[in-house]
Protein backbone atom coordinates (compact mmCIF):
# COMPACT_ATOMS: atom_id res chain seq x y z
CA UNK A 1 0.00 0.00 0.00
CA UNK A 2 1.59 3.32 -0.99
CA UNK A 3 1.98 5.92 1.69
CA UNK A 4 -0.20 8.98 1.23
CA UNK A 5 0.53 11.79 3.68
CA UNK A 6 -2.58 12.65 5.67
CA UNK A 7 -3.49 16.30 6.09
CA UNK A 8 -6.40 16.46 8.54
CA UNK A 9 -5.66 20.12 9.15
CA UNK A 10 -6.88 20.95 5.62
CA UNK A 11 -10.47 20.95 6.76
CA UNK A 12 -13.33 21.23 4.22
CA UNK A 13 -14.62 24.34 5.93
CA UNK A 14 -11.27 26.04 5.57
CA UNK A 15 -11.13 25.22 1.88
CA UNK A 16 -14.60 26.70 1.37
CA UNK A 17 -13.59 29.85 3.24
CA UNK A 18 -10.60 30.37 0.98
CA UNK A 19 -12.75 29.85 -2.11
CA UNK A 20 -15.47 32.28 -1.11
CA UNK A 21 -13.16 34.97 0.25
CA UNK A 22 -10.12 35.23 -2.02
CA UNK A 23 -9.48 38.79 -0.88
CA UNK A 24 -8.69 37.66 2.67
CA UNK A 25 -5.09 38.58 3.45
CA UNK A 26 -2.59 35.74 3.74
CA UNK A 27 -1.60 34.62 7.21
CA UNK A 28 1.59 36.12 8.65
CA UNK A 29 4.77 34.04 8.34
CA UNK A 30 4.64 31.14 10.78
CA UNK A 31 0.90 31.53 11.38
CA UNK A 32 0.00 28.59 9.16
CA UNK A 33 2.24 26.28 11.16
CA UNK A 34 0.80 27.63 14.40
CA UNK A 35 -2.74 27.00 13.14
CA UNK A 36 -1.76 23.49 12.08
CA UNK A 37 -0.39 22.74 15.54
CA UNK A 38 -3.52 24.13 17.17
CA UNK A 39 -5.77 21.96 15.02
CA UNK A 40 -3.56 18.94 15.65
CA UNK A 41 -3.70 19.60 19.39
CA UNK A 42 -7.51 19.66 19.39
CA UNK A 43 -7.63 16.46 17.36
CA UNK A 44 -5.25 14.76 19.74
CA UNK A 45 -7.36 15.67 22.75
CA UNK A 46 -10.47 14.28 21.05
CA UNK A 47 -8.57 11.11 20.11
CA UNK A 48 -7.31 10.75 23.68
CA UNK A 49 -10.85 10.90 25.02
CA UNK A 50 -11.84 8.25 22.49
CA UNK A 51 -9.07 5.97 23.75
CA UNK A 52 -10.32 6.20 27.32
CA UNK A 53 -13.88 5.45 26.27
CA UNK A 54 -12.89 2.45 24.14
CA UNK A 55 -10.59 0.67 26.61
CA UNK A 56 -11.23 -3.04 27.14
CA UNK A 57 -9.64 -4.01 30.43
CA UNK A 58 -8.12 -7.39 31.23
CA UNK A 59 -8.52 -10.16 31.97
CA UNK A 60 -10.24 -11.01 28.71
CA UNK A 61 -9.58 -12.69 25.39
CA UNK A 62 -9.01 -10.33 22.47
CA UNK A 63 -9.52 -11.96 19.06
CA UNK A 64 -6.99 -11.02 16.38
CA UNK A 65 -9.09 -11.58 13.30
CA UNK A 66 -9.69 -15.30 12.83
CA UNK A 67 -5.99 -15.99 13.34
CA UNK A 68 -5.09 -15.75 16.99
CA UNK A 69 -6.19 -14.73 20.47
CA UNK A 70 -4.49 -12.30 22.83
CA UNK A 71 -5.27 -13.39 26.38
CA UNK A 72 -5.05 -9.94 27.95
CA UNK A 73 -3.81 -10.13 31.57
CA UNK A 74 -5.06 -8.15 34.54
CA UNK A 75 -3.64 -4.64 34.57
CA UNK A 76 -3.56 -4.31 30.79
CA UNK A 77 -6.09 -2.61 28.49
CA UNK A 78 -6.79 -3.08 24.78
CA UNK A 79 -8.00 -0.22 22.57
CA UNK A 80 -9.64 -1.44 19.33
CA UNK A 81 -10.29 0.44 16.12
CA UNK A 82 -11.50 3.00 15.20
CA UNK A 83 -10.38 4.70 18.43
CA UNK A 84 -6.85 3.31 18.17
CA UNK A 85 -6.41 4.38 14.56
CA UNK A 86 -7.68 7.88 15.28
CA UNK A 87 -5.25 8.21 18.18
CA UNK A 88 -2.29 7.23 16.02
CA UNK A 89 -3.40 9.41 13.11
CA UNK A 90 -3.63 12.39 15.48
CA UNK A 91 0.12 12.07 15.90
CA UNK A 92 0.89 11.93 12.19
CA UNK A 93 1.38 8.19 11.91
CA UNK A 94 0.08 6.12 8.99
CA UNK A 95 -1.49 2.68 9.49
CA UNK A 96 -2.96 0.14 7.12
CA UNK A 97 -5.48 -2.67 7.34
CA UNK A 98 -3.11 -4.86 9.36
CA UNK A 99 -3.34 -2.55 12.40
CA UNK A 100 -5.80 -3.93 14.98
CA UNK A 101 -5.38 -1.78 18.06
CA UNK A 102 -3.26 -0.73 21.03
CA UNK A 103 -2.32 -2.27 24.36
CA UNK A 104 -1.50 -0.02 27.30
CA UNK A 105 -1.56 -0.03 31.10
CA UNK A 106 -5.12 -0.15 32.39
CA UNK A 107 -4.68 3.05 34.39
CA UNK A 108 -2.74 4.95 31.72
CA UNK A 109 0.01 5.67 34.26
CA UNK A 110 2.72 3.55 32.68
CA UNK A 111 5.54 4.67 30.44
CA UNK A 112 4.88 2.33 27.52
CA UNK A 113 2.36 1.55 24.83
CA UNK A 114 2.19 -1.27 22.28
CA UNK A 115 0.69 -1.62 18.82
CA UNK A 116 -1.07 -4.82 17.78
CA UNK A 117 -1.34 -5.94 14.17
CA UNK A 118 -1.69 -8.98 11.97
CA UNK A 119 -0.23 -9.08 8.48
CA UNK A 120 -1.91 -11.60 6.17
CA UNK A 121 1.27 -12.11 4.23
CA UNK A 122 1.11 -15.84 3.91
CA UNK A 123 3.62 -18.26 5.40
CA UNK A 124 6.94 -16.46 6.06
CA UNK A 125 9.92 -18.75 5.62
CA UNK A 126 12.54 -18.31 8.32
CA UNK A 127 15.63 -19.86 6.77
CA UNK A 128 17.23 -16.49 5.94
CA UNK A 129 17.63 -15.71 9.65
CA UNK A 130 20.92 -17.60 9.56
CA UNK A 131 22.76 -15.12 7.33
CA UNK A 132 21.05 -11.74 7.43
CA UNK A 133 22.99 -8.47 7.61
CA UNK A 134 21.74 -6.19 10.39
CA UNK A 135 23.66 -3.19 9.00
CA UNK A 136 21.75 -3.42 5.71
CA UNK A 137 18.48 -3.68 7.62
CA UNK A 138 19.25 -0.51 9.55
CA UNK A 139 20.10 1.36 6.35
CA UNK A 140 16.73 0.45 4.81
CA UNK A 141 14.87 1.58 7.89
CA UNK A 142 16.62 4.94 7.89
CA UNK A 143 15.73 5.49 4.24
CA UNK A 144 12.07 4.75 4.94
CA UNK A 145 12.05 7.20 7.85
CA UNK A 146 12.58 10.16 5.54
CA UNK A 147 9.26 9.61 3.74
CA UNK A 148 7.34 9.60 7.01
CA UNK A 149 9.20 12.67 8.28
CA UNK A 150 7.90 14.74 5.37
CA UNK A 151 4.34 14.15 6.52
CA UNK A 152 5.20 14.86 10.16
CA UNK A 153 6.93 18.13 9.30
CA UNK A 154 3.87 19.33 7.36
CA UNK A 155 1.83 19.07 10.57
CA UNK A 156 4.33 20.75 12.85
CA UNK A 157 5.27 17.46 14.50
CA UNK A 158 8.99 16.91 15.20
CA UNK A 159 10.84 14.78 12.68
CA UNK A 160 12.40 11.54 13.86
CA UNK A 161 15.83 10.00 13.59
CA UNK A 162 16.58 6.32 13.84
CA UNK A 163 19.65 6.17 16.07
CA UNK A 164 20.50 2.49 15.84
CA UNK A 165 19.82 -0.90 17.35
CA UNK A 166 18.91 -1.05 21.01
CA UNK A 167 18.77 -4.81 20.54
CA UNK A 168 19.82 -6.50 17.27
CA UNK A 169 17.32 -8.87 15.61
CA UNK A 170 17.11 -12.32 17.22
CA UNK A 171 14.97 -15.23 16.07
CA UNK A 172 13.64 -18.09 18.21
CA UNK A 173 13.33 -20.95 15.71
CA UNK A 174 11.59 -23.20 18.24
CA UNK A 175 8.66 -20.89 18.98
CA UNK A 176 8.90 -18.97 15.66
CA UNK A 177 9.27 -15.58 17.32
CA UNK A 178 11.34 -12.61 16.17
CA UNK A 179 12.48 -9.83 18.53
CA UNK A 180 14.40 -6.62 17.81
CA UNK A 181 14.61 -3.09 19.18
CA UNK A 182 15.35 0.33 17.70
CA UNK A 183 16.39 3.54 19.40
CA UNK A 184 14.63 6.67 18.08
CA UNK A 185 15.02 10.36 18.90
CA UNK A 186 14.20 13.80 17.55
CA UNK A 187 16.06 14.55 14.33
CA UNK A 188 19.13 16.68 14.98
CA UNK A 189 18.80 16.49 18.76
CA UNK A 190 21.94 15.98 20.89
CA UNK A 191 22.71 12.33 21.61
CA UNK A 192 22.34 12.95 25.33
CA UNK A 193 18.67 13.85 24.91
CA UNK A 194 16.06 11.25 25.98
CA UNK A 195 15.50 8.50 23.44
CA UNK A 196 12.66 6.13 22.70
CA UNK A 197 12.99 2.42 22.01
CA UNK A 198 10.69 0.37 19.83
CA UNK A 199 10.76 -3.20 21.12
CA UNK A 200 9.29 -5.24 18.30
CA UNK A 201 8.03 -8.80 18.69
CA UNK A 202 6.61 -10.93 15.88
CA UNK A 203 4.96 -14.33 16.12
CA UNK A 204 4.77 -16.33 12.90
CA UNK A 205 1.66 -18.26 11.91
CA UNK A 206 0.42 -20.35 9.01
CA UNK A 207 -1.10 -17.44 7.07
CA UNK A 208 0.95 -14.50 8.27
CA UNK A 209 2.39 -12.99 11.42
CA UNK A 210 1.19 -11.10 14.48
CA UNK A 211 3.14 -8.11 15.78
CA UNK A 212 3.18 -6.69 19.29
CA UNK A 213 5.45 -3.65 19.19
CA UNK A 214 6.16 -1.93 22.48
CA UNK A 215 7.43 1.66 22.71
CA UNK A 216 9.12 3.01 25.80
CA UNK A 217 12.12 5.15 26.78
CA UNK A 218 15.57 3.71 26.19
CA UNK A 219 16.50 3.88 29.85
CA UNK A 220 13.37 1.86 30.66
CA UNK A 221 13.98 -0.87 28.08
CA UNK A 222 15.32 -3.55 30.42
CA UNK A 223 12.56 -2.82 32.90
CA UNK A 224 9.83 -3.01 30.24
CA UNK A 225 11.04 -6.09 28.38
CA UNK A 226 8.94 -8.30 30.71
CA UNK A 227 5.85 -6.42 29.54
CA UNK A 228 6.60 -7.27 25.90
CA UNK A 229 7.41 -10.85 26.85
CA UNK A 230 4.18 -11.14 28.81
CA UNK A 231 2.15 -9.97 25.83
CA UNK A 232 4.00 -12.25 23.43
CA UNK A 233 3.42 -15.23 25.71
CA UNK A 234 -0.26 -14.29 25.94
CA UNK A 235 -0.64 -14.57 22.15
CA UNK A 236 -1.93 -17.94 20.94
CA UNK A 237 -2.63 -18.91 17.36
CA UNK A 238 -5.98 -20.60 16.81
CA UNK A 239 -6.13 -24.31 15.92
CA UNK A 240 -5.11 -24.79 12.30
CA UNK A 241 -3.42 -21.36 12.12
CA UNK A 242 -0.10 -22.25 13.77
CA UNK A 243 3.22 -22.07 11.95
CA UNK A 244 3.45 -25.85 12.14
CA UNK A 245 0.10 -26.21 10.36
CA UNK A 246 1.50 -24.93 7.06
CA UNK A 247 0.79 -27.16 4.08
CA UNK A 248 3.22 -26.53 1.21
CA UNK A 249 0.82 -28.17 -1.26
CA UNK A 250 -2.14 -25.90 -0.57
CA UNK A 251 -1.06 -22.81 1.39
CA UNK A 252 0.22 -19.47 0.15
CA UNK A 253 3.79 -18.52 1.05
CA UNK A 254 4.97 -14.92 1.35
CA UNK A 255 7.21 -13.54 -1.39
CA UNK A 256 9.77 -12.50 1.22
CA UNK A 257 11.60 -14.05 4.14
CA UNK A 258 12.04 -13.26 7.79
CA UNK A 259 14.61 -10.51 7.20
CA UNK A 260 11.96 -8.38 5.50
CA UNK A 261 10.08 -8.12 8.80
CA UNK A 262 13.02 -6.16 10.17
CA UNK A 263 14.64 -4.24 7.32
CA UNK A 264 12.21 -4.67 4.46
CA UNK A 265 9.95 -2.20 2.71
CA UNK A 266 6.98 -3.00 4.94
CA UNK A 267 8.80 -1.86 8.06
CA UNK A 268 10.05 1.28 6.35
CA UNK A 269 6.50 2.05 5.31
CA UNK A 270 5.33 1.76 8.89
CA UNK A 271 8.12 3.79 10.46
CA UNK A 272 5.53 6.31 11.58
CA UNK A 273 4.31 3.82 14.17
CA UNK A 274 7.59 4.25 15.97
CA UNK A 275 6.53 7.74 16.98
CA UNK A 276 3.07 6.98 18.23
CA UNK A 277 3.81 6.83 21.93
CA UNK A 278 5.36 10.23 22.52
CA UNK A 279 2.22 12.04 23.55
CA UNK A 280 0.61 9.10 25.29
CA UNK A 281 3.68 8.40 27.37
CA UNK A 282 3.48 11.91 28.70
CA UNK A 283 0.23 10.74 30.33
CA UNK A 284 -1.68 12.74 27.76
CA UNK A 285 0.42 15.83 28.28
CA UNK A 286 0.01 19.02 26.29
CA UNK A 287 0.68 18.70 22.58
CA UNK A 288 2.36 22.08 22.28
CA UNK A 289 4.86 21.35 25.04
CA UNK A 290 5.84 18.07 23.47
CA UNK A 291 6.03 19.51 19.96
CA UNK A 292 8.49 22.09 21.24
CA UNK A 293 10.72 19.53 22.96
CA UNK A 294 11.84 15.97 22.35
CA UNK A 295 8.87 13.89 21.25
CA UNK A 296 10.22 10.92 23.13
CA UNK A 297 11.49 10.98 26.67
CA UNK A 298 8.89 13.38 28.08
CA UNK A 299 7.18 11.17 30.59
CA UNK A 300 4.83 12.06 33.36
CA UNK A 301 5.72 11.24 36.93
CA UNK A 302 5.25 7.49 37.22
CA UNK A 303 3.21 6.02 40.00
CA UNK A 304 5.02 3.69 42.34
CA UNK A 305 4.45 -0.02 42.39
CA UNK A 306 6.00 -3.36 41.79
CA UNK A 307 7.75 -3.81 38.46
CA UNK A 308 8.47 -7.47 37.97
CA UNK A 309 7.32 -9.88 35.34
CA UNK A 310 4.18 -8.58 33.70
CA UNK A 311 3.15 -6.43 36.65
CA UNK A 312 2.27 -2.86 35.79
CA UNK A 313 2.55 0.39 37.66
CA UNK A 314 -0.36 0.83 40.01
Amino acid sequence: MPFIPARPWLLPGLLVLLTLAPAVRAAPPGQENADARQTARHEFEAAREGVEAAKQKGPQDVPLLEQATLRLPVGYAFVPNPAATRFIAAMGNPVDESFLGLVMPETGKGDWIATVSFEKSGYVRDDDAKNWNVDDMLKTLREGAEDINQARASRGIPELELLGWAEPPAYDAVHHRLVWALAVGNKGAPLDRPQSVNYNTHALGREGYASLNLVTSRDQLEQRKPVAQTLLAALEFNPGKRYEDFNADTDHAAEYGLAALVGGAMVAKKFGLFALAGLFLAKFGKFAAIAAAALFGIFGKRAGGKKSGGTLDA
